[in-house]
């Protein structure tokens, strides 16, 4: 039997430690807050999107950042495996659109809930208010040749827990509210590990057009077609939903666009409102619109076509006076609004902060992590899991799965420890 440390209660901490004590070894998991699952409480705006039910040969071509990595974890404890987890483990869950899985109460508070009473069927230690302060190996002059070994952790109040296993789930920078500050990559940079650039991910994008989002701030759009270009390249071309925001634009939509960009700087963002119709269908609905009331405002008729607080500021993007009557509107007026409804142009800035973001892009490089056990390739005995390391997907249950198949993968893996 092993002595494993986990450090850091969240989804994967969770998974890992309850992992490492199914196989058998004595598990302490430690975590820094007053409570466990800190971040799964505030995922799927409180309900908790624990994995998505796409077909499991799908699933990886939803991962943006070396979905290769993830073959072996993920086939080891797929998506249809963690649901048939929790729900043998008590909790009742449920699939809505987009396949995506909740628990039938809709609250996060039962995931984890769950996820603590099987650590507890298990025996495994919870420890809150205990920080790490650093990951204690053996010789680290011994890095070259192979022989660097993990001893232990050393606490914030000074004292050394030993163990011949550590597993890092630290999370990554995104909600650092919530405890993601930034720990694991500390430690493991510390431990030799390389970690790649880090920035915010399935986060907001900020516009030049600042004045224009600030008017149109709190209106949500439905199928509509987001297009996102660098030059003549197209980035991002997807349907659905999204809403403006008093800095720029948010919602299901942009968070998976920002997902696919390298930078933001500079990138152009089109948005059809009238995704369902062809420029020529749009033209001969405005024309009929005009038609069937010629005399009234323009700023009325446009109103059954637009959400109301679109129509003012189309009206003065388009250069149109929102009093004149349908009559009086010029044919190069009529093809501005079509080129606006079916291209209205933003110009993206930047990604949202650290507090905006879901997840983190970037992390523990997976080329120095062995990707069946989750075991460091330099430092025995020292495991990575979840949000730490340089993976993420798109919105929709994804990342959440990968914190459940990399948490599990490591807690096996110590079966492999020498003792």
């Amino acid at each position: 039997m092993s002595q494993v440390i986990v450090v850091g209660a969240g989804a994967a901490g969770l998974m890992a430690a309850l992992s490492a004590a199914m196989n058998g070894h004595e598990v302490q998991l430690l975590e820094q807050n007053e409570k466990a699952g800190k971040k799964i409480y505030i995922t799927g705006k409180g309900r908790c999107n624990l994995t998505n039910a796409c077909e499991e040969d799908d699933f990886l071509g939803h991962v943006c950042t070396n979905s290769k990595f993830l073959y072996s974890s993920f086939y080891g404890f797929t998506n249809r495996q963690t649901m048939r987890f929790f729900e043998e483990a008590g909790l009742k869950i449920k699939t809505e659109r987009g396949n995506r899985v909740f628990p039938v109460s809709d609250h996060a508070s039962d995931v984890i809930g769950t996820l603590l009473r099987a650590l507890q069927r298990y025996h495994v230690t919870l420890r809150l208010h205990t920080k790490v302060a650093k990951i204690v190996t053996s010789d680290e002059n011994a890095e070259e040749s192979g022989n660097r070994k993990v001893k232990g952790v050393q606490l914030s109040d000074g004292s050394f827990l030993r163990a011949d296993a550590v597993i890092i789930c630290t999370g990554g920078m995104s909600y650092p509210s919530t405890g993601s500050t930034g720990d694991g990559y500390r430690f493991a940079e510390r431990a030799g590990h390389k970690v790649t650039d880090l920035r915010p991910s399935l986060v907001p994008l900020t516009v030049e057009e600042v004045s224009v989002c600030r008017k149109l701030q709190g209106l949500s759009l439905k199928n509509v077609r987001v297009t996102v270009r660098d030059g003549k390249k197209t980035i991002f071309d997807e349907t659905g939903e999204m809403m403006f925001a008093h800095f720029g634009v948010t919602g299901p939509l942009i968070l998976t666009a920002g997902a696919m960009m390298k930078k933001a700087e500079g990138l152009s963002l089109m948005i059809d409102l009238k995704s369902a119709l062809t420029e020529d269908m749009l033209d001969r609905r405005f024309l009929r619109e005009f038609e069937a009331a010629p005399n009234r405002r323009i700023k009325n008729i446009l109103g059954s076509l637009y959400p109301a607080k679109l129509v003012p500021v189309m009206m003065e993007l388009a250069g149109i006076d929102p009093d004149i009557p349908a009559n009086g509107i010029r044919k190069e007026e009529r093809r501005k609004l079509l080129t606006l409804t079916k291209a209205f142009p933003l110009t993206i800035t930047g990604f949202g902060s650290w507090n905006e973001a879901v997840i983190t892009r970037g992390g523990v490089s997976v080329r120095e992590i062995r990707p069946d056990t989750m075991e460091s390739k330099k430092v025995k005995g020292l495991f990575f899991a979840g949000e730490v390391l340089d993976v993420d997907a798109l919105t929709g249950g994804y990342n959440l799965q990968i914190a459940w198949s990399t948490g599990m993968a490591a807690g096996r893996g110590i079966g492999g420890i020498e003792e």
